[in-house]
């Protein structure tokens, strides 16, 4: 069925002669649900990266130029629904390629559907492990689970030198509880002692009794390693309890809003970028999306935003928008330097790329340290 949806797109391209080549990229994003501003950053996020290459001339494909145009179908958040996306956006958007989803818990299941209808996937900001595992179809622009539970570990031991620590996250979320074991193994490898180790369901989200156990254990940090809707509501419930712990994060937190910052002043937690880095290409995004949107691109943002970016020149190194070719190119491109950093990928989907250490004080993002990947070949 493919093959003949295909052909009938080349059929259909060669009848129009001289019309130039279009490239329809697919994106899914939580327009509805508890994500909204997740969906929203990732929309504003492909639009302006849409527009820039497009206002630069779009494409290369055989010596002519073509347009980039997006085909948006909204997940509500919901992992159901994301599959479906992935299938709508495949026989009726006609698309070469899909962006998204950005939460692991919606992007495993449609990297899964995407790998096996052949589709090429590029999820901006999952992490969890699943959704590149065996799937040769489908990438990230984020690191994954498995380095950023790492690095907030060696954080805590080698730059903070705390020896207690506990950890409260979502068990039935993928990225909350894969996060909570990596920091786990971690943590107690470079002889920390964990001292607490509490979960919780988003069905059930006052966690009182949890945050009672972690403030009698002694714990001089508190990693929550949680989607950014819930993290200043389980802050706040810790505060009143009289838990004032070194607060530790994963890489959702750079989506919590200004107004929360006081209450999480002093946290530190993991990010893939920094809108205050002197790097040319950073300046110029952040410039762009804060003319366009009036406010700081967030981490979604940036990632969205290469996302984009790779699949078009993925689509020009190839010389064509056909899935396969693209995805091809893409395996094989070697440091395509976007504003989230040089990206090249391994064999299994993932980049190879660094994280930054951030630390939310007086009200503002503070750029912490960076921390480098192992080399290749290590998880």
């Amino acid at each position: 069925m493919r093959i003949l949806r295909w052909g009938l797109l080349v059929l259909l391209l060669s009848a129009c002669g001289n019309e130039p080549p279009a490239l329809r990229i697919g994106l899914i994003a939580p327009l509805t649900g508890d994500l909204s501003e997740t969906g929203r950053a990732t929309v504003e996020a492909a639009q302006l990266a849409v527009d820039e290459i497009n206002d630069a001339g779009g494409f290369s494909l055989d010596g002519r130029s073509g347009k980039l145009f997006l085909v948006i179908e909204d997940n509500g958040d919901s992992a159901e629904a994301s599959a479906g996306a992935v299938l709508n956006l495949i026989n009726r958007g006609q698309v070469s390629a899909i962006v998204g989803p950005q939460v692991s818990r919606n992007a495993i299941p449609a990297a899964g559907v995407a790998n096996a209808s052949s589709m090429l996937l590029i999820s901006p900001a999952s992490t969890h492990p699943d959704t590149t595992r065996n799937r040769p179809w489908v990438f990230r622009v984020a690191f994954t689970d498995d380095f950023q539970g790492q690095v907030m570990a060696r954080f805590a031991r080698e730059n903070l030198g705390i020896e207690r620590a506990a950890v409260l996250f979502d068990i039935a979320s993928e990225y909350n509880r894969n996060l909570a074991e990596v920091f786990r193994r971690q943590f107690e490898a470079l002889g920390g002692r964990l001292v607490a180790y509490e979960s919780y369901t988003r069905d059930r989200p006052q966690v009182t009794a949890q945050l009672e156990r972690i403030r009698d254990s002694g714990a001089e940090a508190l990693f929550l390693p949680n989607y950014y809707n819930e993290v200043p509501g389980q802050v706040r419930q810790a505060r009143a309890l009289g838990l004032n712990t070194v607060w530790l994060g994963s890489d959702s937190w750079a989506s919590i809003p200004p107004v929360y910052r006081a209450l999480l002043d002093g946290a530190f937690f993991s990010a893939f970028y920094t809108p205050d880095s002197d790097d040319i290409r950073v300046s110029r995004f952040v410039s762009a999306y804060r003319q366009a949107y009036g406010r700081d691109p967030v981490d979604v943002a940036a990632l969205t935003y290469d996302a984009i970016g790779l699949v078009a020149a993925a689509a020009t190194s190839a010389g064509s928008v056909e899935p396969e070719a693209m995805r091809d190119a893409l395996a094989n491109l070697d440091g395509y330097q976007g504003v989230t950093g040089s990206i090249s990928y391994t064999d299994s989907g993932d980049p190879l790329k660094s994280a930054v250490v951030l630390r939310v004080h007086d009200g503002r993002i503070e750029y912490r340290t960076r921390i480098e990947p192992s080399p290749p070949g290590q998880r």
